[in-house]
């Protein structure tokens, strides 16, 4: 739940107040918000994008530290959002914050299919090596399996299936660009 900042002391007895008025979640933000345009470069792309940011409190996770809402919609959208990021860096530009959201976007899509298909991170050790070598043994084998697809398991010079999927199958688009999730299947 998002508060308002703090309002200043009253000078009356008492504890003073740590958190201003109940704001809601980033839904009811959008009903007040001022969207403004931006360019956004993200995904390999620069797209232009509305944007609204809103200073105030996540009392239940940050308590009284200072945060900024990020509310990103995309110019398709008529109401709402597409995006909510929070953070505590109040000095960035909202449009180098989403810049580096989708940046990181990649990394947590690896580490996701490292944990899902290979169980990187989840062996029990117990001894202090053994932990510390575990999930970077992991992504080392994540890797190899990646560069082995791309190099050997992805043929890009076959044209994609054309035949109908059988009943009550179906249609799945093609991949121009391998992943690792279909290189389990190879």
């Amino acid at each position: 739940m998002l508060y308002d900042l703090a309002p200043p002391p009253t000078g009356k007895r008492g504890r003073p107040a740590l958190k201003g008025d109940r704001l809601g979640t980033p839904a009811d933000l959008t009903t007040t918000a001022k969207f403004t345009s931006a360019q956004v470069k993200r995904y390999g792309r620069a797209d232009a994008v509305l944007i609204a940011e809103r200073t105030c409190l996540w009392y239940g996770s940050f308590h009284t530290q200072t945060v900024r809402v990020i509310l990103l919609r995309d110019n398709a959208t008529d109401t709402g959002y597409d995006l909510a990021l929070v953070t505590t860096d109040l000095a960035t530009p909202a449009a180098d914050l989403i810049t580096r959201y989708a940046w990181r976007w990649s990394i947590e899509v690896t580490f996701a299919e490292a944990r899902d298909l290979l169980g990187a991170g989840q062996a029990r050790n117990r001894t202090e090596n053994a932990v510390r070598r575990t999930m970077p043994f992991g992504l080392y084998c994540y890797s190899i399996t990646a560069i082995w697809y791309t190099l050997h398991g992805h043929n890009r010079t076959t044209p994609p299936n054309t035949a109908p999927p059988g009943p009550g199958t179906p249609a799945r688009p093609t991949r121009r660009s391998p992943t690792c999730s279909p290189s389990f299947a190879a």
